[in-house]
């Protein structure tokens, strides 16, 4: 049982494993006619968004109601962030309401890290600058799993904006942990020089893409570019854009959202069979039940859905 999740290296292929199993009970749970369990019942979840976000909050949201727990939202926009209280104080004000778990969006690589130490909660890295995303790479292998049975073996790239995605240094761990092989792939200016440290490979040509076993599509994150990493979106598209045409039959399709329609992905290929993107979206409340479920009860698996 682990205490806080702020990075996929929180967990062992066991724990990773463990998690995917839960979530598979949950999403059974999901199908009933009523989708609640009381695994949670009398206990506070804070989430705590200070970028925006509609699929890692709502799908964080259902998961705690599913588990029954009371659930606090709170957004920068309208908050007393927005009257400058800081980090700090916002969570030490949360934590008075004595917190079961904090689930925090952040702009600033490290911030889930450093509110471990101003609360005695849980702590749930939801997204924290360009660091990590540790539950959609979680909801990712879930996904696959589901499709595939197993990632052992697979060859995954992952296309696109790798520079400034904390999904990719996510999906690139719990990845390889489940035993897929991962390419990442894009522009040189947005491929990181350490990215192979992760124990990867890079490339900067889509040439050997028909390689992939799935083909995982980041978005062009526009907002986080304070310089010209790329000429125009025009010619980002016309080199790296994933389309059709670009994919051979059997290769599946990925992408966290929100899409760039007609930039990093065409919409025939959004809308084709081998995307598996809606499928992602499904996962992220069963997922993310598990993960609250991990971290304060970590009890059996067989047990979630009493």
């Amino acid at each position: 049982m682990i205490r806080h999740l702020i990075s996929i290296d929180d967990l062992d292929r066991g724990g990773i494993q463990r998690i995917l199993d839960r979530a598979r009970s949950f999403a059974e749970v999901s199908g009933r006619e009523i989708k609640k369990v009381p695994a949670l019942k009398g206990r506070t979840v804070v989430n705590l968004f200070y970028e925006s976000s509609t699929r890692t909050s709502s799908s964080f949201e259902l998961a705690a109601k599913r588990l029954s727990a009371d659930v606090v939202n709170i957004r920068s926009v309208g908050s007393s962030v927005d009257k400058g209280e800081s980090l700090k104080d916002t969570v030490q004000t949360l934590s008075a309401y004595e917190p079961a778990a904090i689930v925090i969006r952040s702009p600033y690589a490290g911030a889930a890290q450093q509110i471990v130490e101003w609360t005695d909660a849980a702590v749930v890295n939801a997204g924290d600058g360009k660091h990590e995303h540790p539950t959609q790479a979680l909801l990712d292998v879930y996904t696959l799993m589901q499709a595939l049975g197993t990632l052992e073996g697979l060859n995954i790239w992952i296309v696109g904006d790798v520079m400034h995605s904390r999904v990719a240094r996510s999906d690139i761990l719990a990845f390889q942990r489940m035993g897929a092989t991962v390419t990442v792939c894009g522009p040189p200016t947005l491929i990181p020089r350490e990215i192979e440290a992760l124990g990867c490979r890079s490339e900067v040509t889509l040439a050997r893409l028909h390689e992939a076993d799935v083909v995982y599509v980041l978005r062009m994150q526009q907002e986080r570019m304070h310089d010209a990493y790329v000429p125009t979106l025009r010619e980002y598209a016309q080199r790296y854009q994933v389309n059709l045409g670009r994919l051979r039959d059997g290769q599946l399709l990925m992408h966290p959202g929100p899409v760039n329609r007609g930039i990093e992905l065409s919409g025939d290929a959004i809308d084709s069979d081998a995307a598996l993107i809606g499928a992602q979206v499904k996962s992220g409340v069963a997922v993310r039940m598990a993960v609250l479920y991990e971290l304060l009860v970590g009890a059996p698996a067989l047990q979630a859905v009493a």
